[in-house]
């Protein structure tokens, strides 16, 4: 068994002994660069701004920008 982690908990520092893993797989936050994983990023990045534009409430808004 192994893991692959994209993002830590206390970036950019690494909890101690993780570099020392060989089941343990560090990536730089890549885990996302798919074409289709970033078109729909896309996708979402305009349905906000549209939501916005028409008095709406973006779908993505960080909860303490509501208020």
């Amino acid at each position: 068994a192994g893991a692959a982690l994209d993002v830590y908990e206390n970036e950019p520092a690494l909890t101690e002994g993780m570099t020392q893993l060989e089941n343990l797989m560090l990536l730089p936050h890549i885990g996302s660069a798919s074409h289709e994983t970033r078109d729909r990023m896309a996708d979402l990045v305009a349905d906000n701004v549209l939501d916005a534009l028409e008095g709406k409430t973006p779908r993505c808004l960080v909860p303490s920008w509501k208020e």
